[in-house]
């Protein structure tokens, strides 16, 4: 989103731990030979999946299922996303609480406590509120509940994960009986998802908003929502439980509890499962996949998470403010090597900001990868790379650091890999792994050479290209011709017209170099085999993914 804040686009989407282990201690090309194998050697029970999948994985037995135990890779020390907004903390607060909308296995929007919505104006989207939904309290959800919700949303000592989201609200008010309308400053197509669960919106009672006093989501202070789970035990960095609501309305999932715990050691995660210990985990570390998939009674099943991997350059910093600089290192970069042997397949090129997933009722992936790869490339190619820093104004070479998060190993593994190929053009690049909130601080400061590393969680297509051609853009980039290819985007309410403006602005700023896409990424989740699983996609672990589950033998 244009001018959001960048602790908020961070923090927000998460950034999912993966593992490749000992990166310092090898070559870049011995990296590139160690920590890969072809997508067609992989020991996967399951295919890698980039769009979602009608079909169920796993016979049902017809029964319910008494407790689902599910491992994290990382903590949690509040439920609340608008506090602490990794992309864990909208999987587990998904199932809990809900937005005025919400999404489906496929990407849509769909209806949540709203029933339905209209959208009578470029500026206007009405929203009929449910009837029949209730709290996890027993108190029925209002309209001044969801008004007051939007208001804590809004606030960025409650919300400072989110709150900046919500810049482009005009107004939200009761506008009629059991209705609600909010009013975007600008026309903006984006905006329908402002008040999703996937977004920027977590509907609890007033009542339990004053008492939380701003703390709500901790131990001392449940969320309370309107889900179809409530949350009975919670002790942040060790686990938290949710029990079913019994007579929500609305379909009744098949899992009675659903116990998550947080294993932030890859190993240690990885023996418990081996131990029965666990029935579901998410996020496998790539590194270690093999290994779970030749565990006993092991399902991996792979989809796309709509992540972004590229590099930022910062045009108004020396020497990237030089295109020429930017095209050379473009060219040094082999995108290819690294998804087939770091990402072992389990990923795909990025030619563009937006990722395939985030077209959904207009292409399918497949047909919005073959649109993307329109924007203009710049293919592995040394001798242009050398060509390039030769019309440059560091002909002579030069050096530079990249961070990367130690919450991202694979993404520092890449990086030594670049390094080498650079190195061989004239370039040193310096390659620094650091915390994640020493990392989040340093991209804070605008680094001339930076990893951008971004978890999409909705279904618009604009999502990120529209903080990266915005104002405020990490690139400092500026460019009046995308700027207003990007201003007719935001108001084109014709979603095939404005996915083609999206792509001619992502096709402009090619040319200028800005940014370089390097990849989309895949996550896997592992499953007993006593677990089954339906519609799973792209999108299923941010919909209500506890309903796609089910006892399977």
């Amino acid at each position: 989103m244009a001018g959001i804040d960048m602790r908020g686009a961070y923090s927000r989407r998460g950034l999912l731990k993966a593992a490749v282990t000992g990166a310092g201690a090898l070559s870049a090309s011995a990296l590139l030979e160690a920590c890969g194998v072809s997508p067609s050697t992989s020991r996967s029970s399951q295919p890698s999946a980039r769009s979602a999948g009608n079909a169920a994985i796993g016979h049902d037995t017809g029964g319910d299922l008494d407790v689902l135990r599910v491992s994290l890779p990382g903590s949690l020390s509040n439920l609340y996303p608008g506090q602490e907004s990794g992309i864990l903390n909208y999987y587990v607060a998904g199932i809990c609480m809900e937005g005025l909308v919400g999404v489906d296995a496929s990407g849509t929007i769909v209806p949540a406590l709203a029933s339905g919505f209209e959208h009578p104006s470029p500026t206007t989207y009405v929203y009929t509120i449910r009837t029949d939904a209730v709290f996890h309290d027993g108190s029925p959800v209002t309209v001044e509940d969801i008004l007051y919700s939007i208001e804590m949303a809004k606030d960025p000592k409650v919300s400072p994960s989110t709150a900046s989201y919500w810049a482009g609200l005009g107004k939200a008010v009761k506008s009629g009986p059991g209705e609600i309308t909010l009013t975007s400053k600008t026309p903006s197509e984006a905006f329908a998802w402002l008040p999703a669960n996937v977004n920027a919106l977590w509907v609890a009672p007033k009542a339990a908003w004053q008492r939380a006093k701003g703390q709500i989501g901790t131990a001392t202070s449940l969320l309370v929502g309107s889900g179809p789970y409530k949350v009975t035990e919670f002790a942040p960095d060790s686990h938290v439980e949710f029990t079913r609501v019994e007579g929500r309305p609305g379909p009744r999932p098949r899992i009675a509890r659903i116990r998550f715990d947080f294993i932030a050691d890859d190993n240690t995660r990885l023996l418990a499962w081996k131990a029965g210990k666990t029935d579901m985990s998410l996020n496998v570390p790539l590194a270690q996949a093999r290994q779970w998939e030749s565990a006993a009674r092991t399902r991996v099943v792979y989809a796309a998470d709509r992540s972004y991997a590229g590099l930022t350059f910062n045009v108004s910093a020396k020497p990237f403010d030089d295109v020429h600089v930017r095209r050379a290192v473009a060219h040094a970069v082999n995108r290819d090597a690294v998804v087939s042997k770091i990402l072992r397949g389990r990923a795909q090129v990025a030619t563009a900001l937006s990722t395939p997933e985030q077209f959904g009722g207009l292409w399918t992936p497949e047909q919005a990868t073959a649109k993307l790869a329109a924007v203009p490339q710049y293919a592995y190619d040394l001798e242009k790379a050398k060509q390039e820093l030769a019309q440059s104004s560091v002909p002579g070479g030069f050096t530079a650091t990249l961070s990367y998060p130690s919450t991202g190993p694979h993404l520092g593994t890449a990086a030594l890999a670049f390094a080498a190929d650079l190195k061989k053009i004239g370039i040193t690049l310096d390659v620094k792994e650091l915390p994640i909130e020493q990392w989040l601080a340093e991209l804070n400061t605008g680094p001339a050479l930076s990893y951008m590393w971004y978890f999409n969680t909705t279904g618009d297509p604009g999502e990120l290209a529209s903080w990266f051609l915005g104002e405020g853009n990490p690139a400092k980039y500026t460019n009046g011709a995308v700027a207003a290819t990007m201003a007719k985007a935001a108001a084109e309410r014709d979603q095939a017209r404005r996915a083609a403006l999206l792509i001619e602005a992502q096709t402009a700023q090619a040319a200028d170099l800005a940014y370089l896409p390097l990849w989309w990424g895949q996550s896997a989740t592992a499953f007993t085999d006593a677990i089954g699983i339906s519609d799973y996609s792209s999108y299923t672990l941010l919909a209500d993914w506890p309903g796609h589950l089910y006892p399977a033998k």
